[in-house]
């Protein structure tokens, strides 16, 4: 458990009223992002405060107005989940700097320089994505990226990368959500909704198949059907 000195606010407001807790900056961004992480080991205090600088406590009334329970460890999560995260200037610059550095392992382990048929070093393609002034959302996974990032740094640096297109099944209790992460990490070529389940066929570079294959799978519990249907000149 973190301390409470080194501990930032997050924070919901529902309907005009104002809730804070007291987290772990890290491992509360972890959670955002849907990372499995024990709810005991983000926050500095088990407590739901109106005003975490005065100490000023929510009461049950309130919680369960707002939240509908009065456990202050689901009340937490939620926050955590929905609200906003008081992060420093310089932890989000950490957390960016980390973000940017796994980005450019991505690009790094799956791509090549075409006139070389050799990887781009990682610090080539950091100063590709500086150069570009390539901008990352904090609160998406360096995963998610990769795209777009692609996108702006091939105008400086050749890249190859070798894209697949996989077709996979998910079912219907699950394709709301599994559909939202599709879309978030790249491109979907077909779909088809189904009483039973969601069909698509998407397009992605070849070393993310494993990713987006392990994000689906602990979204579903291992219910995903995939195949890859051709690889992409």
């Amino acid at each position: 458990m973190i301390s409470l000195e080194e501990a930032v606010v997050a924070r919901i407001t529902r309907e005009h009223s104002h809730f804070e807790i007291l987290v772990d900056p890290d491992l509360a961004m972890e959670m955002k992002k849907g990372g499995k992480v024990p709810i005991e080991d983000v926050l500095a205090a088990r407590e739901i405060f109106k005003d975490s600088k005065k100490g000023e406590r929510a009461s049950e009334e309130e919680l369960k107005e707002h939240f509908h329970t009065t456990k202050p460890l689901e009340v937490a999560e939620f926050i955590i989940r929905h609200g906003e995260i008081q992060l420093t200037t310089e932890q989000r610059r950490k957390m960016i700097d980390e973000k940017k550095r796994k980005i450019a392992d991505i690009i790094s382990r799956n791509g090549i320089d075409p006139k070389t048929n050799m990887p781009h070093p990682q610090q080539r393609i950091l100063n590709a994505m500086e150069e570009a002034h390539v901008r990352l959302d904090i609160n998406r996974r360096a995963e998610d990226h990769i795209e777009e990032v692609l996108s702006r740094i091939q105008e400086i640096l050749p890249i190859s990368m070798e894209r697949v297109e996989v077709a996979i099944r998910i079912p219907v209790e699950f394709a709301g959500k599994a559909s939202s992460v599709v879309r978030e990490m790249t491109k979907i070529k077909s779909e088809e909704w189904k009483s039973d389940a969601w069909i698509a066929v998407m397009e992605m570079p070849a070393g993310m198949q494993a990713e987006m294959l392990d994000r689906l799978n602990s979204l579903t519990h291992g219910k995903v059907e995939s195949r890859i249907v051709k690889k992409v000149l």
